[in-house]
């Protein structure tokens, strides 16, 4: 995937993404609702405005949208999710990400610079969190060498880059590479955002569904360098 000399990435020819967007823009805005989209706007902080869509409206009309479209490649879901992220209403990066999810096993490793831009660009955790856990994971799962890309974002500056090393491995279960799961939570452990405590508690606390008592003896080593927040999150399934 080629990129400018900023390192954002080129938005790459698409006539399946010609058709989709223009659907998807058409469909959407004409179930618009305004007052919805004022309440939804401010719950999420303001991160950006919102066509006022419930998630089941959405989902419905994003059927609408993809039915009869072919499976898109790689280049068609570069395409479509970095033009939604240029449309300034966050239910078209809604789209892009479920979009993302259902066929990331179609992109290879060249895809995650796409998906460090969407991380990096209008960040806030309702999809930040999709595009770690579900996309980037997939693409580590795939290419194990993905990792040392893992290793630059968990000491990277910005913190939606680091929320998305911790809850890459959040579905890999009886997978996950323990050491880095927790050599991971000690680096960051001292972290100042509310955002970085939060995940380093919740991958852990996942972690716990298949490995208790690793969790808990992690914790009990190590709770002197974690904020208070990340260790109750962690434990909060499995106690002490």
């Amino acid at each position: 995937m080629s990129v400018t000399a900023k390192g954002v990435p080129d938005v790459p020819r698409s006539p399946l993404a010609d058709t989709v967007l223009e659907r998807l823009t058409t469909v959407y805005a004409a179930a618009a609702d305004p007052e919805r989209a004022a309440t939804q706007r401010a719950y999420m902080r303001d991160v950006a405005p919102f066509l006022g869509l419930t998630s089941p409206d959405r989902r419905a009309l994003s059927r609408t949208v993809l039915a009869g479209v072919p499976r898109p490649d790689e280049r068609d879901l570069a395409a479509v999710a970095l033009r939604c992220w240029r449309l300034p209403e966050r239910e078209y990066q809604y789209f892009a990400v479920d979009l993302l999810r259902r066929h990331v096993t179609n992109c290879s490793s060249g895809f995650l610079p796409v998906v460090r831009h969407l991380l990096t660009t209008v960040p806030w955790w309702d999809t930040v969190d999709l595009l770690s856990a579900h996309v980037v994971g997939g693409l580590v799962a795939a290419d194990r060498g993905l990792t040392a890309e893992m290793d630059a974002w968990i000491g990277d500056p910005d913190l939606w880059l680091v929320r998305a090393a911790l809850l890459h491995q959040l579905r890999y279960g009886q997978r996950t590479d323990t050491d880095r799961l927790f050599g991971y939570c000690l680096r960051r452990g001292g972290h100042e955002d509310f955002f970085v405590r939060k995940a380093i508690g919740w991958c852990l606390r996942e972690y716990a569904k298949t490995d208790p008592d690793a969790v808990r003896a992690f914790v009990a080593e190590n709770e002197r360098r974690l904020a208070p927040l990340s260790v109750r999150e962690a434990l909060r399934n499995i106690g002490r």
